[in-house]
């Protein structure tokens, strides 16, 4: 999986999740291009940072248009707040859509040019949100679904010059989980939720975005790759050993 010489912006990729895709690029060898509103808070060794608001279509244009090269684009940029429907108004709701689905769409076409002559590709970060409910998170999850669908149409659409691929994302481990999942002992709780005991780490995501990037995955696109820890236990399983104890 080694991308010496290549070029990848990866979006949102300043902290969190972004900040662990972009540190996995740069060591497979990838020249690494991170993009968000604001600076990192601790600068990403290997990176060059660029300012960009990516709901901003100009400015995505012409960030891209000034590129001499891409080779990989990762539409990571996403999130929103917690917030029930009944709560806010559409136009609210509407923000997180832009942000987590039109926005890569927006990014997306502009990479376009680029990575058809480099023959690169796409990585889409997406969220089990996008195939399931989503309580207090509905609009992002809605955003979610959609992008996973729009890759797929993509990848029709831009082959064969052009892969594209979506990571599905479980939780994972962040500096901001205890927004999530509350202090440790709310994190453990959630981890015992997942299969696998543990949320992911930054860095495993990075690596299935490299994956997903690499001629190890030529042959890969219209992809969705779940790396969620084997999902959610089921409660019903808790509920039938609950009453055979009883």
């Amino acid at each position: 999986m080694e991308l010496k010489g290549r070029v990848v912006v990866v979006t949102g990729g300043t902290r969190g999740v972004g900040a662990g895709i972009a540190r996995a690029f740069v060591s497979a060898g990838a020249d690494v291009v991170v993009c968000a509103r604001r600076p990192p808070e601790v600068p990403l060794e290997g990176t060059e940072f660029v300012s960009l608001d990516v709901r901003d279509p100009d400015a995505v244009h012409a960030f891209f248009g000034a590129l001499p090269r891409l080779d990989v684009l990762v539409n990571n940029a996403g999130g929103g707040p917690f917030r029930l429907l009944a709560d806010a108004d559409a136009e609210r709701h509407t923000r997180v859509i832009e942000l987590n689905l039109l926005a890569p769409l927006t990014a997306s076409l502009a990479a376009h040019e680029h990575l058809k002559r480099s023959k690169g590709s796409v990585v889409m970060i997406g969220s089990v949100s996008g195939s399931r409910p989503s309580p207090g998170s509905a609009a992002y999850g809605a955003a979610k679904a959609g992008l996973e669908n729009l890759a797929r149409s993509m990848a029709v659409e831009w082959a064969p010059d052009v892969r594209v691929n979506t990571l599905v994302v479980g939780m994972v481990r962040t500096e901001l989980a205890h927004l999530h999942y509350g202090d440790e002992d709310g994190i453990d709780a959630v981890s015992r939720t997942v299969p696998l005991g543990r949320l992911a780490e930054p860095a495993e995501i990075g690596a299935a975005a490299v994956f997903l990037a690499s001629d190890a995955a030529a042959y890969i696109t219209g992809a969705s790759l779940l790396v969620h820890g084997g999902g959610e236990r089921p409660l019903f399983l808790d509920a039938a050993t609950a009453n055979k104890e009883t």
